[in-house]
């Protein structure tokens, strides 16, 4: 009797179109205006469906970065060596405008095709997002000073990648180094210092905890002047070719996002020119953060459908009991609302990309002031439960790392973490709240084009209504212990609004009903009765 024959195993899930594969994606590329991207986005999807690009995934991740701080006689490099995986991928998705590509060419649906672009690029290997995030964020930051854009944007611009440190390139990424280890998110607590040299440059002298992706060619700083905390571009190589002082102290052991170095730096002297008005940093990186929290939307949202992709492949070729995995009731309510959770993300990550767009109205400027934090943090919070999930509907298999859902399941709680976690984006969607009327009507205006339709939506906005007259009525305290709660249910109402006026009606029964009527449940798989999960499952 032979013991090594495999049987009931599912074959390798390699060479998959993965634009082709998720409907949701598809439907909201062309909804949004971004339908003469869909051959560009055929190519991507193909591309890292391959099962090259999945090796590369995987070996980036294995074979990690490695921090070169010294040569062999003591002189120091400050390099971080990465395998060739990792610049074979980086190239490919700079190649396709994962970066910059909505700037470069900035008509209508431009921010939804790169935002396709990236997600399909990070289902399948997140840490290179890191960088190319940041230096699509990069761009509004640089209009705060025409000299330094005119300098740098056709560099952020180019479709090359050379992952070299040199003078003279022709294309740039960009990194950027703002907290400090006293104040992580409290930028206004930061200690590093930057003095005038009188040549229009500045010298700057700190320590930055979290400084990513440390081989870009330049990076956005936060420093101290005389009048008050300021922005800066700090080149990595200075223009006559030597290496300005940037001192990596050490890569950050990290839970996830291994292929990415992140690493603490030390400044000397280092030379920085200013970016914006002095004093005013917060300022000057605001729309950049605003980018950078859409990523992570995009980013937790690309980490759920690579869950979906994966169960679904897995518990349609493996059976037990007597039957395939996905036709058992119990298993089929569990992947249909891992479904229903990637397609609701899906959903608000394009409509958040589409309001990102150069041609946004005014109303949808004080939409997506509000909305993306409120995405963010939902979002993003959702992630590392349903890549849980996920992992489990491949039993033991999920759980080794010779399946890429181990690493999903590290990955995602990064983007909980990164621009802001759950609090800080919290008290920034009271602030919004309070700040100033438009984005509130503006997302208002969003949830009251889906009345109608569903009795449970209805109440539920009724009752968000009389949440936020009651949260602007409240003194701070008592608003701030609560914020949370009112966070995730703009959030739910935000994603049922969109279903329900954009998707098929058994997707926007589905998340009604499991999202908002009483009988909801807690975890996965905790459907009401009624709902059409094998519509829910054919969509994944």
């Amino acid at each position: 009797m032979s013991t090594h024959d495999v049987v009931n195993q599912p074959p390798p899930r390699v060479d998959v179109d993965e634009f082709a594969a998720d409907v949701p994606l598809r439907e909201a590329v062309a909804r949004y205006d971004a339908d003469w991207a869909l051959g560009e986005l055929g190519a991507v999807g193909r591309h890292v469906g391959s099962a090259e690009f999945q090796a590369d995934a995987e070996r980036a991740n294995v074979r990690e970065p490695q921090l070169r701080a010294f040569d062999r006689w003591g002189n120091r490099l400050d390099e971080v060596e990465y395998d060739e995986s990792y610049h074979r991928i980086l190239a490919s998705a700079v190649a396709v405008g994962a970066h910059t590509s909505a700037f470069d060419d900035p008509r209508p649906g431009a921010a939804v095709a790169r935002a396709a672009t990236f997600m399909l690029f990070a289902q399948v290997e997140p840490g290179h997002a890191c960088p190319v995030s940041m230096t699509h964020a990069a761009v509004p930051a640089l209009a705060a000073d025409a000299d330094l854009a005119a300098e740098w944007m056709p560099r952020l611009l180019s479709r090359e990648y050379d992952g070299r440190l040199a003078a003279g390139k022709a294309s740039a990424l960009f990194g950027m180094a703002m907290t400090e280890k006293q104040g992580g998110s409290d930028v206004r607590a930061n200690t590093t210092r930057a003095l005038a040299d009188g040549a229009g440059r500045w010298l700057l002298t700190g320590h930055k905890w979290f400084c990513s992706a440390p081989m870009s060619d330049a990076f956005l700083v936060l420093a101290q002047t005389s009048a008050g905390l300021s922005c800066f571009l700090v080149p990595r190589v200075l223009e006559d070719g030597t290496r300005n002082v940037f001192l990596v102290q050490r890569l950050k052991d990290k839970l996830g996002n291994r292929s990415n170095a992140s690493s603490e730096v030390e400044f000397d002297g280092t030379v920085g020119f200013l970016l914006g008005e002095e004093g005013r940093g917060v300022r000057t990186i605001i729309e950049m953060v605003s980018r950078t929290r859409l990523d992570c939307v995009l980013g937790s949202a690309a980490g759920m459908r690579q869950g979906v992709a994966e169960a679904a492949w897995h518990v349609r070729h493996r059976s037990a009991f007597g039957a395939r995995l996905v036709d058992q009731p119990a298993m089929t309510a569990v992947l249909a609302d891992l479904a229903l959770e990637s397609e609701a993300a899906t959903a608000l990550a394009l409509r958040l990309a589409r309001a990102h767009d150069a041609d946004a109205s005014e109303q949808e400027v004080a939409f997506r002031r509000l909305a993306t934090a409120v995405g963010k943090y939902w979002v993003c919070k959702r992630g590392p439960g349903h890549a849980a999930e996920a992992l489990e509907c491949l039993g033991g298999n999920g759980y080794t790392e010779a399946f890429p859902l181990a690493r999903r399941y590290r990955e995602q709680p990064v983007m909980a973490i990164w621009e802001g976690s759950g609090n800080v984006i919290a008290l920034d969607v009271l602030r919004a709240l309070g700040r100033e009327a438009a984005p509130r009507e503006a997302f208002d205006s969003e949830l009251a084009a889906a009345r109608g339709v569903h009795a449970a939506f209805d109440a539920h906005h009724d009752r968000l209504r009389i949440r936020l007259r009651e949260a602007a009525e409240v003194d701070g305290a008592l608003a701030q212990a609560h914020a949370r709660s009112l966070v995730a249910a703009l959030a739910v109402a935000l994603q049922a609004s969109l279903l329900i006026r954009t998707a098929p009606p058994a997707v926007a029964d589905a998340f009604v009903a499991g999202r908002l009527s009483p009988d909801r449940g807690a975890l996965y798989g905790e459907l009401p009765a009624g709902v059409d999960t094998a519509a829910l499952i054919a969509r994944a």
